[in-house]
């Protein structure tokens, strides 16, 4: 059988098990990165000792480096009870890697990030052939917006344009694919123009490979005005992408489970596509950390389960394994949200 039918295989896996129950991402690969304290030698490695410029701080670049410690994150996650891992990739693009001087490694650092990530899914799913385990190609939205000028002298001035996105996103895609991910996550979308040109990279993907990988697409609301950093409502922000076939659409960073809430409700109501949702361990304290420990994320996002709003729970900045474990335990404990055929009509902005 080739690695295509494989993949496919997988994927229809994942179509079957969404049905059946709620599906648990991982959490933050971050904090878990933090946690170790690497220091520049350790981002650094042997291959790049004597690399010109720094790179602590490069977390994606540890796949290559300390493929180990990504692939012990990996498991630590699966063990508290995750049904899909997300890649080491958030800032696996040329844009972002440029920041580090390192545009040249992107199709390395995403090939290597997920074949990490396939292998120790599939040792999990050996393991546990009723619980089968799978893994997003995680696809950030890149440090550029295309939508608003970071020079509040120039307004009408963009760091990017939509083009240069789509040939960055596919790019990014195409090598995680390559590397054995199961879907595609394009996450922690702030900017939805972005994310357009991320959905169209895909779409182009698709087209050369010629078969599809479900897309899943979380997007950020930045505080309490209960919109995007570049001006959507939670409303609007699904109906501008609702022409994609998406296999979710969700919400995640910036706030804790209390604060999302009322937006996964909008999300719950309104999308015809299954939810997600991946918020952080609360909101951050003085210092920029996060204090919400394993216990009181769960009773928030029991909220989440007994109002019938998810498909997909996970964690996000802040969130660790007891996190994921304390989810994961409360997940089996509820039934998905039904997937909802909803009308054009209902998609309109109320």
């Amino acid at each position: 059988m080739t690695e295509n039918n494989f993949a496919l295989e997988r994927i229809q896996r994942l179509h079957e098990e969404v049905k059946k129950r709620i599906l648990v991402l991982d959490g933050a690969m971050g904090t878990m990165i933090q946690a170790f304290k690497p220091t520049e030698e350790d981002y650094r490695g042997q291959r790049f000792k004597d690399f010109p410029h720094d790179l602590k701080g490069n977390n994606d670049l540890l796949s290559i480096t300390q493929p180990e410690m990504i692939k012990s994150i990996h498991a630590k996650y699966l063990e508290a009870g995750a049904d899909i891992i997300e890649t080491n990739t958030f800032n696996s693009t040329r844009i972002s890697m440029a920041d580090y001087h390192m545009e040249s490694l992107v199709p390395e650092l995403n090939f290597q990030a997920a074949t990490i990530a396939r292998q120790v899914a599939d040792e999990f799913s050996a393991r546990q052939p009723d619980k089968p385990r799978f893994v997003a190609g995680s696809i950030g939205p890149t440090n550029k917006t295309a939508s608003i000028s970071p020079d509040v002298n120039d307004p009408g001035y963009r760091a990017i344009d939509f083009d240069t996105l789509v040939v960055n996103y596919k790019e990014q895609a195409k090598n995680l694919v390559q590397g054995g991910v199961d879907l595609l996550l394009v996450e922690t979308v702030f900017d939805t123009l972005n994310a357009k040109a991320a959905l169209f990279g895909l779409t182009e993907l698709f087209d050369d490979l010629g078969y599809q990988l479900p897309i899943m697409v979380s997007g950020t609301i930045t505080d309490a005005s209960g919109r995007t950093l570049s001006g959507q409502t939670t409303e609007a922000f699904l109906i501008s992408l609702s022409h994609i076939p998406l296999f979710s659409i969700g919400l995640n960073c910036a706030l804790g489970a209390e604060q999302l809430r009322p937006y996964l409700q909008i999300l719950a109501r309104k999308s015809p596509f299954w939810v997600s949702a991946h918020p952080n361990a609360g909101l951050p304290n003085a210092f920029g950390e996060y204090d919400q420990s394993p216990e009181m994320m769960a009773a928030q996002i029991q909220e989440f389960l007994e109002l019938d709003l998810i498909n997909i729970i996970g964690g996000c900045c802040g969130t660790g394994p007891d996190h994921i474990k304390a989810i994961a335990g409360l997940a089996t404990r509820y039934q998905p949200r039904k997937h909802k055929e909803v009308s054009e009509a209902a998609l309109k902005v109320s």
